[in-house]
């Protein structure tokens, strides 16, 4: 089980960010525009990265290590959990060639790493796992939070069961969940879910959902929001 964040106090102004899957120099471009847009605001600032750094695009690797390494100047970074993460580190835990990841981006993560070629041999491949990914990226990933809440705001990966209390929540659901498997809630609820996961062409709000995820590997547009304290919302994206 991974570990839930929660906070009585928010900050000024939260920046989320959507899935990067492995796309380091849209990551770049948008941390950029974050950290100037920042510089102009007063009182605390965080940065919530909502998962899914791996896998899909061409980098995933050095995605990982600019989490890991780096903290944009006057700003505290989050990183959650995303599905692509938990799979990797089970692929990690167990390599085989037939492992689901290596179905839906596992093998551009691992050709980040330098492996272009899977040994056929599962003690070679784990071997190969083993001498490739440097073991600071897997604890990374391993211990990634899959919730966090501060007042009026919740962030996951890809979104939570409508009338389950957060200390409750699965992680199975906080990182896989599809929208069409929650519905609307039937209470109004008193935060508002902030998450990835389920690629849209624009960043969408829906009953009490907001979802950030524009496709970056594909549409080459990486989205996040800016929440202010106010309750303000803005869209920013790399490429405008």
């Amino acid at each position: 089980m991974r570990q839930k964040l929660f906070f009585s106090e928010r900050p000024e102004v939260i920046y989320a960010v959507g899935d990067v899957h492995g796309c380091l120099d849209l990551l770049h471009i948008l941390q950029e525009k974050i950290v100037a847009d920042a510089e102009r605001e007063v009182g605390e600032k965080w940065i919530i990265m909502l998962g899914d750094y791996v896998d899909r695009g061409p980098k995933s690797s050095a995605v990982l290590e600019e989490l890991i390494t780096t903290q944009p100047d006057g700003i505290r970074r989050f990183c959650l959990a995303g599905n692509h993460e938990e799979s990797m580190v089970d692929f990690i835990r167990n390599p085989h060639g037939d492992h689901r990841w290596l179905e839906f981006g596992g093998l551009e993560t691992l050709r980040s790493y330098g492996i272009a070629r899977l040994p056929e041999d599962n003690r070679q491949l784990r071997a190969a796992v083993q001498k490739a990914i440097p073991a600071h990226h897997i604890s990374f990933a391993a211990s990634l939070p899959s919730l966090i809440a501060v007042p009026g705001l919740c962030f996951v990966h890809a979104g939570l069961l409508n009338d389950v209390p957060l200390e409750q929540q699965e992680d199975k659901n906080l990182l896989w969940i599809r929208p069409s498997q929650q519905g609307a809630p039937s209470v109004a609820n008193p935060f508002l879910t902030v998450h990835g996961h389920t690629p849209v062409r624009n960043v969408a709000m829906v009953h009490n959902r907001l979802n950030v995820d524009t496709g970056a590997f594909m549409t080459r547009r990486l989205s996040g929001v800016k929440i202010k304290r106010s309750g303000e919302i803005t869209v920013m994206t790399s490429d405008r």
